[in-house]
Formats: structure tokens, C-alpha cells, sequence
């Protein structure tokens, strides 16, 4: 039983010295080593939201929302959301680490930044909800 305890506790050590190789950052998707920055989504009364994305799985990514108060504008989505692994929502220095999110929504001005992980491979849309425009969505597809 000693000599399993003695295995177990060696392996462990290993592996977290595996994930803390360099000691001071961590290794693996979250190290920023597979990060990529999207392009702006400005949120905007009428304007559309930009070039369709292509993502792959398994990468970081991180992207900017920014509305310019034109109104209270939000985005929708048809399963994004679900097909991402989101680490982290940042509202003027406010870290928020949700298990997952629906929708956002400005009712003012401002910028968050989304830092996710695309995982499960489809063709999804941020929107606009209740706009008929087709400018005001954004294709996505994750490869």
C-alpha cells in the first residue's frame, strides 16, 4: 500500500510540475502560447457587426465588444455560447468567470472583453436580438 501511496504522490508531482513547467505561468490552451485576437465587435444602432469569423477548436481567443450608446443593444446567440468554454468576462477591470452566459446586453456605452475557448465544431451566429437586418449578425464558423 506504501509503495502505491509513494507511485500516486510521485505522479503527481510530475504532473504538476508538467503544468508549472516554467514556474511561473501556466501551460496547456490558458498558457497564451495558442491565442488569438478577434476582431473588434462594435456595437452600433443600424451598423453591422463585421466580417464573418472562422475559428478552430481547441484555440484561446479573445475579443472586444464595445457599444457606442447609440441605444441599448445586446447580443443573441443560436448555440455559440454553448459551443465555447468562456475563461473570462472583463467589464472595466471586473474579472467575472462564469459557468456560462446566454446573452449580453449594454444598456450604455462601453467595452468587455470575452476570453473563451472554441470547442465544439458548427456554424453559429451572434446577433442582434430583434433585428431583421442581416448586417447585424455575425457568421461564425468553428472548424
Amino acid at each position: 500500500m506504501l509503495k502505491s501511496i509513494c507511485q500516486v504522490a510521485s505522479v503527481l508531482s510530475i504532473a504538476a510540475s508538467a503544468v508549472w513547467a516554467d514556474g511561473d505561468r501556466p501551460a496547456g490552451l490558458l498558457s497564451g502560447k495558442n491565442k488569438e485576437d478577434l476582431p473588434e465587435i462594435i456595437l452600433s444602432v443600424g451598423e453591422p457587426l463585421g466580417d464573418p469569423w472562422v475559428l478552430h477548436s481547441g484555440t484561446y481567443y479573445e475579443v472586444e465588444i464595445t457599444s457606442d450608446g447609440s441605444g441599448e443593444i445586446g447580443l443573441d446567440s443560436d448555440g455559440f455560447f454553448r459551443a465555447i468554454w468562456i475563461d473570462e468576462i472583463v467589464i472595466e477591470g471586473l474579472e467575472i468567470r462564469p459557468m456560462g452566459v446566454h446573452s449580453v446586453e449594454f444598456d450604455r456605452p462601453g467595452t468587455m472583453e470575452i476570453g473563451f475557448i472554441a470547442i465544439k465544431p458548427g456554424r453559429y451566429t451572434l446577433k442582434i436580438p430583434g433585428s431583421t437586418n442581416d448586417g447585424q449578425r455575425l457568421d461564425i464558423t468553428i472548424e
